[in-house]
């Protein structure tokens, strides 16, 4: 199994990150991470989108879904029975996500994985034979150490998941038009839930890459928080993008 981990999925992303620098050898490995991440973002994409999707339309039917909750709230079985049914009618898979989340674990283990072994100097017996070795440049826009752990970069990394998850927690839990006072136990909880995650995660951002991290990858820790940075980035934006043409959509 790890030899299979290796080939697929090791291997392919460490000599990725390595032909990068290689092809353009003026990136340092902060920003050649940065791309890197993107490219992994967007091939990514169409599973991220698929999910994005799913939340939408599990927002749009969330009134029948109370109606549902309210109107069987005695008989759990049937209950779920109804709301499978409404979810099957108009198209929503509420499981989706689950699908991405299990692809993107191996990926993001591997990616700690060849950020640990890039720095400070990446490690020939893993390239494969038509990749370069390059000169790996740790100095992230020259004057951040990228084989030290950076303050500046884990505070960035908690701002931007703040923001992250300011947007796309404020999309997902949009008033009720009755004010929420018809929504169920469950509903007040899941809010209540996603206003602490709003702040517990960018905290656990910048106490991972700043603390935890450096623990046990010491010279990995900016180039997580690099990465962690980029990712967040970018699902902001590709759920912003993905929202406004599905509110035109509606409009049309």
């Amino acid at each position: 199994m790890y030899t299979l981990y290796q080939q697929l999925i090791f291997r392919p992303l460490y000599n990725g990150l390595i032909a990068l620098m290689d092809v353009f050898p003026w990136m340092d490995v902060g920003i050649a991470v940065a791309i890197f991440t993107v490219i992994i973002k967007l091939i990514l994409s169409p599973l991220s989108k698929a999910s994005l999707l799913t939340q939408v339309k599990m927002k749009e039917v969330e009134p029948e879904v109370n109606k549902i909750k309210a109107q069987y709230s005695n008989d759990r079985q049937v209950q779920a029975m109804k709301i499978m049914e409404l979810y099957r009618e108009r198209g929503v898979r509420p499981f989706a996500g689950i699908l991405l989340i299990l692809i993107q674990l191996p990926i993001l283990l591997a990616l700690i994985s060849v950020f640990y072994k890039i720095i400070p100097t990446a490690q020939a017996e893993f390239l494969y034979s038509f990749v370069t070795l390059p000169e790996i440049k740790t100095q992230f826009l020259g004057f951040i150490d990228l084989t030290q752990k950076s303050l500046v970069l884990s505070l960035l990394t908690g701002i931007i998941q703040w923001g992250q998850l300011h947007f796309s927690l404020a999309s997902q839990h949009k008033p009720l038009p009755d004010g929420g006072k018809h929504s169920d136990f469950s509903s007040q909880l899941a809010v209540s839930m996603s206003k602490q995650m709003k702040f517990m995660v960018p905290i656990i951002a910048f106490a991972s890459t700043y603390w935890l991290i450096p623990l046990q990858f010491p010279q990995a820790a900016s180039i997580i928080a690099i990465y962690w940075s980029v990712s967040s980035l970018f699902t902001l934006v590709h759920e912003l993008v993905i929202r406004r043409k599905v509110a035109k959509h509606q409009i049309r």
